[in-house]
């Protein structure tokens, strides 16, 4: 089933196609599916040792020549392995998007059994390296992208509130999301991620080694990537060590913290009603995330 009404699907004949014409020097590397995309991209296998990105909807067209830009000048500076592309193709084949090519990035998805204490201290580490890189030129969010003043949220998160009914706690969501828009915006932005949930953070023997997917990237609210801390499963313990760590050299970190739950409910509380029957299992993760953050 498709996740979207104007999504475009991609095949491994299609890949193929544009390998051969645009990058000839990959023409003989075998195309085979990849791991699962995301709500963006289908993912594609080529070879041992690469990955193509195929956009499946038109608001990810941008995203090759955005990851091309500012992967490698992020890389430079993050201690986790990012999958800066090697190539970015351009639309051919009947296919309208630009794609690109990247490095295949082994690890697992972060799970219970696979990001220990010392990886959630990683993820804190990830979370503050990206505040020290330097934000010249950077894109700036606008609009109702990850990263800018909550407020802006405001209209979709109260009417995916309604729309979820009796699906999640509305009274008490509402009450978290306005104390997060009571929070004290941030004082300047910084380079953000957007969307490290578990299917984009990768381990290796409980430590976190990579971070994928960065459609959501840009400067802005660097609360936006305190969502691990409800979007993971983390024991309490965990958590205390996610935030320590993530907030370090914030000045004002119960703040960022409050914002941090209001975009955690941005993501769980617009996707809910969304993917309800497109893609139940994101959907009840989402609910879960809900309800973490109604703990907490």
């Amino acid at each position: 089933m498709r996740l979207h009404d104007d999504e475009l699907v991609s095949t491994p004949d299609l890949v193929h196609r544009l390998v051969a014409a645009q990058l000839p020097r990959w023409s003989g590397l075998p195309v085979r599916p990849g791991p699962a995309g995301g709500t963006d991209h289908h993912l594609f296998r080529l070879g041992d040792d690469l990955l193509v990105r195929m956009p499946k909807i038109a608001w990810a067209q941008d995203q090759a020549l955005a990851d091309a830009r500012w992967l490698p000048h992020l890389a430079a500076h993050l201690p986790v392995e990012i999958p800066a592309p090697v190539a970015v193709g351009e639309p051919g084949e009947g296919f309208p998007f630009r794609w690109s090519v990247v490095p295949w990035l082994e690890g697992e998805p972060a799970s219970p059994e696979g990001l220990d204490a010392r990886g959630a201290r990683d993820l804190g580490e990830l979370v503050t390296a990206l505040r020290t890189v330097p934000t010249d030129g950077g894109p700036v969010k606008e609009g109702t992208s990850r990263g800018v003043p909550l407020a802006n949220l405001d209209d979709a998160v109260r009417a995916g509130i309604v729309a979820s009914g009796n699906r999640i706690d509305g009274p008490a969501v509402t009450r978290v999301w306005d104390g997060a828009l009571a929070a004290r915006p941030a004082a300047e932005p910084s380079w953000l991620h957007g969307d490290l949930l578990p299917g984009n953070l990768l381990t290796r023997a409980g430590r976190l080694t990579g971070v994928i997917d960065w459609g959501a990237m840009g400067l802005g609210d660097p609360a936006a990537d305190l969502i691990p801390a409800w979007g993971l499963p983390l024991a309490d313990g965990e958590r205390a060590d996610f935030r320590a760590t993530a907030t370090a050299g914030l000045a004002d970190p119960d703040d960022a913290w409050q914002r941090g739950r209001g975009w955690m409910l941005v993501q769980a509380v617009i996707a809910l009603p969304y993917y309800w029957d497109r893609w139940p299992a994101f959907a009840r993760a989402g609910q879960a995330r809900i309800s973490t953050v109604l703990a907490d």
